[in-house]
């Protein structure tokens, strides 16, 4: 049985790794960080007590920022694979905190590599590099593509892509990383701008919020179904040798035919409920991102399924189901929230 440990569990990509790993045959461990309140949401339909037998999911404290707690799972579970996911993964607002943001996703990584490397543990390492690493550079972006990073968060993670290939070429350890175009699903943090806009279509639907408060609507992402994109991640670790691929579907929509599918496919006109606030503008902005995904077709087969339309029709119907189920178990406590 292949062990894995993944940083970033509990998150929308996380979850949904670990999902697929159990599929596998896989032990699965991850990080968790200690909170006052329950924060496992996304993974407590997979999630056993440590109690029952048999269970192979199993949940530890550590985090991205405390080299003694990475290094003493490493030591004690001596995975065969380590997916490197954690981060403080929000781009604006890395703006706000670039400090942390730099320490967690940038020198978090290198703790991780460098646990690895002092364990002397032979495990395959993933990291979740970014498209946001792209920047400012003309669409298409591909593997050989110069970055021109535009925010905290993606200096941050150019620093942990090049410490990847850094370890990989000094070390000879199997090191890929896998530069990731926005991929976004149900379970997508409810701050990021797709999952802000479907939550809005449904309680604007219900009656629940008047209006939707949005940044830079012009921007151009290339946007795919996470599910899919994990795959991606297990395949560059099943290769004979290490490298960097480009994930994504290779084409490319404005936030505003975001918007505008969302909306309409719940019935309604965006323009009726949209207003600008300039709060959510990036100092510096991303104008375009687009993929050629053309080398993770060659080399690993993978290829997108789940087109833009289809990708955001089913975040919505997500919502208005969810939603019409808490509305009629919960219906108090989500109106007193709601205001």
């Amino acid at each position: 049985m292949k062990r894995a440990l993944i940083s970033g569990i509990t998150g929308q990509d996380g979850s949904y790794l670990a999902e697929f790993l159990l599929q596998k045959g896989y032990e699965v461990h991850g990080l968790k960080r200690r909170s006052s309140s329950f924060n496992t949401g996304r993974i407590d339909g997979i999630y056993s007590d440590l109690h029952d037998h048999g269970s192979r999911l199993h949940l530890h404290f550590a985090d991205l920022c405390d080299s003694s707690s990475l290094w003493k799972l490493l030591y004690e579970i001596r995975p065969d694979e380590v997916y490197n996911l954690g981060a403080q993964s929000h781009v604006r607002v890395s703006f706000d905190i670039p400090e942390y943001t730099a320490d967690i996703v940038g020198t978090g990584a290198l703790r991780l590599l460098e646990g690895i490397r002092q364990t002397g543990i032979n495990a395959r390492y993933y990291q979740a590099s970014s498209s946001e690493m792209f920047g400012s550079a003309p669409p298409p972006q591909r593997e050989d593509t110069p970055f021109q990073p535009r925010s905290p968060y993606a200096c941050a993670k150019l620093f942990a892509h090049n410490i990847t290939i850094n370890y990989r070429e000094s070390y000879g350890m199997f090191a890929a990383s896998g530069i990731l175009f926005n991929h976004e699903s149900p379970r997508r943090g409810e701050t990021f701008v797709t999952r802000k806009i479907t939550r809005a279509v449904a309680h604007i639907k219900y009656g629940l919020q008047e209006k939707l408060y949005l940044g830079y609507l012009d921007s151009c992402r290339d946007w795919g179904y996470a599910p899919e994109y994990v795959e991606a991640m297990w395949l560059m670790l099943q290769q004979e040798t290490p490298d960097d691929y480009v994930i994504g579907t290779g084409g490319t929509h404005t936030v505003r035919e975001f918007v505008q599918e969302a909306f309409a496919h719940a019935g309604m006109d965006w323009r009726e409920y949209v207003e600008i606030d300039p709060r959510y503008f990036r100092p510096a902005e991303v104008e375009a991102l687009l993929s050629d995904p053309s080398k993770a077709h060659r080399q690993l087969g993978w290829r997108h399924q789940v087109g833009f339309k289809e990708l955001v029709h089913l975040m919505v119907d997500a919502e208005l189901t969810d939603l019409d189920a808490r509305l009629k178990g919960e219906l108090a406590p989500l109106a007193a929230q709601s205001v």
